[in-house]
C-alpha cells in the first residue's frame, strides 16, 4: 500500500439515476416516488434552448414543492461551453431550497472547468449564507475528460461521483456507431470463424474507476439507449460492476429496477463474504496470514474485497 492513502468514497446509495428533463415537471412526482437512489433533473440535453428558461423555473419550483424522500437530490446544468449554465447555477443556488444535494456538470474536459463551477458555487453560497453545501457530480463524456480524467477527479473536495457519458464520449473520439452503451455490432473479434462481442466502453470505465477510487469519488456508469433490452443493460451494469463501477443511469423507470438487483450485493455474496471474514479472523488468531475457504486461498487482500461487499450491504440495508 501506498504511503499516501485512498480517501473513502462518499458513503450514499448510488445504485440508479433517474434521469428526467426539466420541461417535464408532470413527471417530478412519479420521479420522487421511485426506486430510484439518485434523482437527476435535467437542464442540458433534454431540454430545447427554447425552453431553458421555463425548464429551470419548474426545477427551482419542485426542489421545494416535491417530497424527495431521502433521495440524493440532483441537477444537471448545461454545458460550459453554452450561454445557459452560469444561469442555472446562479438561479438554482439563490432561488432553490436547501433540498438540492447535487448539481451535475456535463462534458468536463479539465480540471479548470470544475474550478470554475466551484468559484462561482463558492460565491453565492457564502453571499446568501446558504448552510447545505452542493456537492459535484462530472460527466465523462470527450477525448479530453478521458485524457484528464484524474486530474478532473482530484479538481474539487465538492466532487462525489463521476459518470460516463457514452453517446457524447463516442462522438468526440470519433467512434463509428451510434449506439448509447452495450457492446456495438462492429466491435468483435473472430475465433474459429464465429464473432465474439467485447466491450468498447471499457477501457474507458476502467480509466474512470481508477482516477475515481485514486481520489475518494463515486464511479457511475451512465444511459444504455435501448431501454427496451432489459438484458442488454443487464449485461452493461454487470460489467460495469464487476469493475468497480457502484451503479448506473436509468433514462426510462423501467430501467430502475435492473439497475437496483445488479448493485445491490446478493444474500449469497453477502453470506460469503462474511464468511470469508470469520475465516480470516480464525486464522488471524491462529498466527497465520492466509487460510483455505472452500477450496481457494484467502488473505489480508480478501479480507478488502469482502469489506467492501458488506459495507454495501449494509448501507443500503439502512434506508
Amino acid at each position: 500500500m501506498s504511503f499516501r492513502i485512498q480517501p473513502t468514497a462518499p458513503a450514499r446509495p448510488n445504485r440508479c439515476q433517474l434521469f428526467g428533463p426539466g420541461s417535464r415537471p408532470a413527471i417530478f412526482e412519479k420521479m420522487a416516488s421511485s426506486d430510484a437512489d439518485v434523482i437527476n433533473l435535467d437542464l442540458e440535453d433534454s431540454v430545447a434552448p427554447t425552453d431553458k428558461d421555463s425548464a429551470r423555473a419548474n426545477i427551482i419550483k419542485a426542489i421545494s414543492d416535491v417530497d424527495w424522500g431521502d433521495k440524493t437530490l440532483s441537477v444537471r446544468i448545461n454545458g460550459l461551453d453554452t450561454p445557459y449554465w452560469y444561469r442555472d447555477v446562479v438561479d438554482l443556488l439563490e432561488q432553490a431550497g436547501e433540498r438540492l444535494d447535487q448539481i451535475m456538470i456535463p462534458k468536463v474536459g479539465c480540471a479548470a472547468d470544475v474550478y470554475t463551477v466551484d468559484a462561482l458555487v463558492t460565491a453565492i453560497e457564502t453571499a446568501k449564507g446558504r448552510t447545505k453545501k452542493i456537492s459535484f457530480e462530472v460527466i465523462i463524456e470527450s477525448a479530453a475528460g478521458i485524457a484528464h480524467v484524474e486530474e478532473i477527479a482530484a479538481a474539487s473536495p465538492r466532487l462525489q461521483a463521476m459518470s460516463l457519458g457514452a453517446a457524447d464520449f463516442a462522438a468526440s473520439m470519433g467512434m463509428q456507431t451510434t449506439g448509447i452503451g452495450g457492446t456495438q455490432e462492429n466491435y468483435y473479434m473472430l475465433r474459429d470463424g464465429a464473432k465474439h462481442w467485447s466491450d468498447p466502453w471499457h477501457w474507458a470505465q476502467t480509466a474512470i474507476v481508477a482516477a475515481c477510487r485514486t481520489h475518494g469519488v463515486l464511479p457511475v456508469d451512465g444511459p444504455f439507449g435501448d431501454f427496451s433490452d432489459d438484458e442488454g443493460y443487464r449485461a452493461q451494469a454487470r460489467r460495469s460492476a464487476t469493475l468497480g463501477m457502484v451503479g448506473k443511469w436509468a433514462i426510462h423507470p423501467k430501467q430502475i429496477a435492473v439497475a437496483n438487483e445488479v448493485f445491490t450485493p446478493s444474500d449469497e455474496a453477502v453470506a460469503e463474504a462474511r464468511e470469508i471474514l470469520a475465516a480470516m479472523e480464525t486464522a488471524k488468531a491462529n498466527g497465520e496470514g492466509a487460510t483455505v475457504y472452500k477450496g481457494r486461498l484467502v488473505d489480508i487482500a480478501s479480507i478488502k474485497q469482502a469489506e467492501v461487499i458488506v459495507r454495501q450491504s449494509e448501507m443500503i440495508a439502512s434506508r
